[in-house]
């Protein structure tokens, strides 16, 4: 591979390179460069090799294989168990999709719970990709009792609220408040609504513009990936993404040996260290082998759907033809490949 594939460059309008990784490196120093890569708490620190690793997609077949076998040896010792980092490639002629039934979720949070078993989530500090919104059923009726009922109660042009009316502050259907960390004693609830978020998968994902270093960036299939390795810890996909999707490691991450899901893809559900981005990708390595995401096995309501956008007899594009699709804050111009429905 020549020298100059190999660089990584700053984001331009065409998503081509400038300057490289390794003289970004020399300039923090190297020895700095590694400590941020792989903080010493690790049970088996990052070797200098893998910290000046490539950007994984512009490395040669020989490259990459060498930087998986460093990650499964280091996975390996730091868990105690033989772990694997696959690199599944992109199946041909797909582009993945997914759509939820927001009249069905329960809130019960199971696929919060599948996501964090399956990829490797820190446990402390708690790390989940899935968040499950919970908003309140407004049912209140109007009353003609509360007709003169505003404020202010009594004015030289009217008694009966000439600034605001009686039925003022009484929200009618979904409530624009949403609770992230509701725990009732069951689900669903009578008065609640609910309403999942995770990565949106979007067409033209604003994550992906804002990176200065492509450290994430869209697959042939549409899924946004990260390569954790090259990922510098910047934060603006963080700020640019409008969906809260995205989560950083402030902490060493927390995962117990016995928890670790020892089955990993380089770009998907493998440990990641300080100091990095991570988020849903679908559960990369199980939709490359043909698999569902975690999340929709879980759902114990069929609330989630998934499949090829490309196949019409495929579950989401059945979805897409037959039921009210919306997109989730489709005024961003984001064009989200995760879609929203109703029965």
């Amino acid at each position: 591979m020549s020298e100059d594939k190999r660089e990584m460059v700053d984001e331009q309008d065409d998503g081509q390179v400038k300057e490289s990784r390794r003289d970004f490196l020399k300039k923090m120093g190297v020895a700095a460069a590694a400590t941020a890569a792989a903080p010493a708490a690790t049970a088996k620190a990052v070797s200098i090799a893998e910290a000046l690793q490539g950007h994984f997609e512009l490395m040669s077949d020989e490259q990459k294989q060498k930087a998986i076998a460093r990650l499964e040896e280091r996975y390996s010792e730091q868990f105690s168990k033989q772990t694997t980092v696959a690199n599944t490639p992109a199946p041909d002629g797909v582009l993945f999709g997914y759509a939820l039934n927001i009249s069905k979720c329960i809130g019960c949070r199971r696929c919060v719970e599948a996501c964090v078993r399956e990829n490797n989530q820190s446990r402390d500090p708690a790390i989940q990709w899935i968040r499950v919104l919970r908003m309140e059923k407004g049912n209140v009726t109007f009353d003609a009792k509360d007709l003169n009922a505003g404020k202010p109660s009594s004015s030289s042009l009217g008694d009966h609220g000439i600034q605001s009316g009686g039925h003022a502050g009484k929200p009618v259907g979904i409530s624009g408040y949403t609770d992230h960390y509701y725990e009732p004693e069951q689900v669903p609830e009578d008065n609640a609504f609910y309403f999942p978020v995770q990565c949106q998968q979007c067409e033209k994902p604003a994550c992906v513009k804002a990176c200065p270093v492509r450290a994430t960036y869209r697959d042939p299939n549409g899924i946004v990936v990260i390569d954790y390795n090259w990922c510098i810890g910047c934060r603006m996909c963080q700020l640019a993404c409008p969906y809260w999707a995205r989560r950083f490691n402030w902490g060493e991450p927390v995962l117990p040996s016995e928890e670790m899901n020892p089955k990993t893809h380089y770009l998907g559900n493998r440990p990641r260290p300080r100091g990095v981005m991570e988020k849903c990708t679908f559960c990369l390595q199980r939709v490359r082998d043909g698999r569902y995401p975690a999340c929709v096995e879980a759902c114990p309501v069929g609330a989630r759907k998934f499949g090829n956008l490309l196949d019409p007899e495929s579950e989401v594009r059945k979805v897409l033809a037959t039921k009210q699709v919306f997109r989730f804050k489709e005024e961003f111009n984001t064009d989200p490949k995760f879609f929203y429905y109703m029965d």
